[in-house]
């Protein structure tokens, strides 16, 4: 299969230095041009919000990185324009296997139920991920900047807004923003520059990730999913003397290996081939591969105390930081964005106040501490620090075998799942215990419409939207009815899934990142404006 090629963005001057006419001051500045800011960049412009991104490099990341995409985040980026190339190109899995030396535990089905558009997950490196949206970004000239090589070195706030202090090939330049959206990483410039300091735990082990470029089908013999791929997860692996082993597939013939090495490892022999490959031929065998990419890693579960300072705001690992076990850390500065821009825009259009951007750092908060507690039990059951630790591991996976409720605790499996924001500031308190749980997501159900086949999400869109199963509520938001048969425009649930997943007679006020704000038993009006009041940030 084609390999991907990486090839540099072109960098052109910025209109601050090529004495073109240029705004007093931008609605957002982005920086950082990798998923989540390249995310946000579009979600803004279908939000008719320009912006500017600015990113140090002019070259998607190199390696793989992250290759775990959810179905939740996959739905988002289906919204933004990319799900369907990313499904596409991406290897899709939903089986994952767990071993405990050369025993096979248990298997889990990460979809079990039909009827979604999208997969469980799908592997796809990143820098396909970051490719696709830029080229995604190129469909909105006019609202969507991107100014390759341009580096930040200085930030400072400003009455109603931020500027920062931009480096280019071209010489340097200042751009006052009314807000400024760090999604430059780890290691955020940004962060670093207003002195802000992440609080949580370190841990000392140390990884090694290896992608190999191999023809043959490892698992060909053993597989039990015969629809697709599947991830092989082993406690005390048979052919690693580390703690743990994980091997899965991604695009164009290549496999992500990690191996746990401990924390004595010295990183820089840990990766010379002459150390790695002799690690990969004791997980492959005698099958030809070839390296490809190889890091070695420890991690951090670590966040900012606050997501929002004045008006910078801090998405994705420049925000909060987890261990790689669970797929929580990209997927998790997804969602971040699917949550950050609907807000922006709305406070931006005068639709809402600012203090709309405080429910940001409230909601997505909880989102970093949940994936932050799955991400360190995770890492914890993996890396036990007394023999006591052990044994207690040792009598949970031999349990897990036969008793689902071990493998609650084996938290290899517990893979992203979107946040539920229930309880929060924007949701209005439940009636009843009927249908969905405000904060939840909505579930996406096949429909029909007219004669077309269609899915319940690309029908809810982007926008607030009143979604019923019932009479259309008179209301002035835009209603998505859905009815069991023909009558008079409404969507066709032919299957039965989406009644069976929203509840009978059932209306809800869906926020513009499809979460629920509001549901409801026959509203009237008043109910869902002083619901969609509360939603905007208005109701307290």
């Amino acid at each position: 299969m084609p390999r991907y090629t990486y090839t540099p963005f072109d960098v052109v001057t910025p209109a601050e230095l090529a004495g073109r006419a240029v705004p007093d001051r931008y609605p957002v500045v982005i920086v950082g041009a990798g998923p989540v800011g390249l995310a946000l960049a579009i979600d803004l412009a279908l939000h008719d919000v320009p912006s500017v991104v600015l990113d140090d490099n002019n070259v998607v990341s190199l390696g793989s990185r992250a290759i775990c995409w959810a179905k939740r985040t996959l739905e988002i980026f289906d919204r933004l324009g990319v799900g369907d190339r990313m499904v596409d190109k991406g290897v899709t899995w939903k089986v994952g296997r767990v071993f405990h030396g050369e025993r096979e535990i248990y298997s889990f089905d990460l979809l079990p139920e039909p009827g979604h558009k999208m997969p469980a997950f799908i592997n796809l490196q990143q820098y396909y991920v970051e490719h696709y949206l830029v080229e995604r970004c190129r469909d909105f000239p006019g609202l969507i900047d991107i100014r390759f090589r341009n580096k930040v070195v200085g930030v400072e706030q400003r009455e109603g807004g931020a500027r920062a202090r931009v480096e280019t090939p071209d010489g340097a330049y200042d751009i006052v923003a009314d807000w400024l959206v760090a999604c430059d990483g780890a290691r955020s410039p940004v962060r670093s520059l207003l002195g802000l300091e992440f609080v949580g735990q370190r841990f000392e082990e140390r990884f090694l990730i290896a992608d190999i470029e191999m023809r043959e089908d490892l698992f060909s013999a053993v597989r039990v999913d015969a629809s697709g791929p599947e991830r092989h997860f082993w406690f005390e692996p048979p052919f690693h003397s580390g703690q743990s082993a994980l091997v899965h597939k991604q695009p164009d013939d290549i496999y992500r290996i990690d191996l746990q090495l401990g924390p004595e490892a010295d990183p820089v022999e840990e990766k010379k081939p002459e150390n790695v490959i002799p690690r990969i031929r004791a997980v492959v065998g005698d099958r030809p591969f070839t390296l490809d990419w190889v890091s070695v890693y420890s991690f951090q579960c670590r966040r900012l105390e606050r997501f929002v300072h004045g008006r910078v705001l801090f998405a994705g690992d420049s925000a909060h930081l987890v261990s790689p076990f669970g797929a929580r850390g990209g997927n998790g500065g997804i969602h971040d964005i699917d949550n950050l821009g609907w807000k922006l825009a709305a406070v931006i259009h005068g639709d809402a106040g600012e203090s709309l951007i405080d429910s940001f750092n409230e909601e997505r908060v909880r989102g970093a501490d949940e994936n932050i507690r799955h991400s360190a039990n995770a890492t914890n059951f993996m890396t036990p620090k007394s023999d006591m630790e052990k044994v207690f591991r040792g009598e949970v996976l031999s349990l897990a075998t036969h008793a689902p409720f071990a493998r609650r605790l084996v938290n290899s499996g517990r893979l992203s799942l979107p946040c539920s924001l229930d309880g929060l500031s924007l949701q209005s308190p439940a009636s009843n215990e009927i249908g969905l749980r405000p904060g939840s997501v909505v579930p996406d159900a096949p429909l029909i419409k007219g004669k077309d086949a269609c899915w319940l999400l690309n029908e809810i869109g982007g926008d607030f939207a009143l979604l019923t199963t019932g009479k259309t509520p008179s209301s002035g938001v835009r209603t998505v009815r859905i009815s069991r048969g023909a009558d008079g425009g409404a969507l066709v649930d032919g299957e039965g899934m989406a009644f069976e997943r929203l509840g009978e007679d059932m209306t809800y006020l869906v926020r513009p990142d499809q979460h629920v704000a509001a549901a409801f038993r026959a509203p009237d009006r008043p109910a869902i404006e002083t619901a969609l009041a509360r939603a905007l940030g208005g109701v307290s």
